[in-house]
């Protein structure tokens, strides 16, 4: 009888440290010091679509490469922090941002009125645009020639969210009033190319870099989708103001001393600046 109380005493101790700790954690998150922990660790995990050109993406070789990589880590790197990249699906971001699995969002991550109320943004670092994409010999060239036409989207991005709330542009015209939403922009485009849809609605950088690295831009007609211009900015949970501020304080400092545009002339072939907000 003694063993068996001893043993259920000790489960229920590890029980309350167990909670004490999760309790410890999501104090930290939720006073904002998520910052202290990453930083005493030198560690933080960004989660990433894998497949999204070529902002974030796996290579030939298997290594996770691109624009935002290549940012991210000289982000942190002032701070000595190696970053981990890892692939999630992106139709539930936020709610793996807010579950812990990741610290951040950054992977061509729109800045947009509905993900404000979700997380807390970074200033913006890069400008985007939506476009449709269609094969040449469609004859597709403007919204208008989408008129009972199937269209493709991925599924959570900030194209089909412009889609839904500004109907009058696109949705009215295509076949059913709706896309036909994909995991990713390479299954979208499989599907484009073998007819099974006649237009892509997908963020301008990823059509650009897609069809130049493929060699078919004279094969497909690229052409804004009639929305306001994006911007790209990194989601971190709503209470993490010290870890957006370091990153918003990196990238001045990237900006100042000419890394920014080295690492936007290897990825798009010019030097790019960081937006005004």
């Amino acid at each position: 009888m003694k063993l068996k109380k001893f043993v259920v005493g000790a489960a229920a101790v590890l029980t309350v440290v167990a909670l004490g700790a999760c309790g410890n954690k999501d104090d930290a998150a939720s006073d904002g010091n998520s910052w202290k922990q990453i930083e005493e660790s030198k560690k933080i995990t960004i989660g990433l679509d894998d497949t999204f050109v070529p902002m974030g993406f796996k290579d030939e070789d298997g290594a996770t490469v691109g624009f935002d990589i290549d940012l991210a880590n000289a982000v942190f790197e002032q701070y000595g922090i190696k970053p981990t990249f890892q692939s999630i699906d992106w139709s539930m971001k936020e709610n793996e941002l807010d579950n812990g699995t990741i610290d951040l969002i950054w992977n061509g991550y729109t800045m947009t009125k509905a993900r404000e109320k979700k997380v807390a943004f970074s200033k913006p670092y890069a400008k985007n645009e939506q476009v449709i994409v269609a094969k040449k010999d469609s004859g597709i060239t403007k919204d208008e020639d989408l008129k009972g036409k199937i269209l493709g989207a991925q599924e959570g991005s900030s194209g089909y969210e412009a889609f839904n709330n500004e109907p009058e542009k696109l949705k009215d015209l295509v076949d059913t009033n709706d896309a036909t939403l994909y995991a990713s922009f390479n299954e979208a485009f499989i599907d484009l190319e073998s007819g099974r849809i006649d237009g892509l609605l997908i963020d301008r950088v990823y059509a650009d870099y897609y069809l130049k690295q493929a060699g078919k831009t004279d094969n497909f007609t690229v052409f804004n989708a009639g929305f306001n211009n994006e911007n790209f900015a990194v989601g971190a949970r709503k209470d993490d103001t010290e870890l957006v501020n370091k990153i918003n304080e990196a990238f001045d400092k990237l900006q100042e001393d000419g890394k920014y545009g080295e690492i936007s002339e290897k990825w798009f072939g010019e030097e790019w600046s960081i937006p005004k907000e």
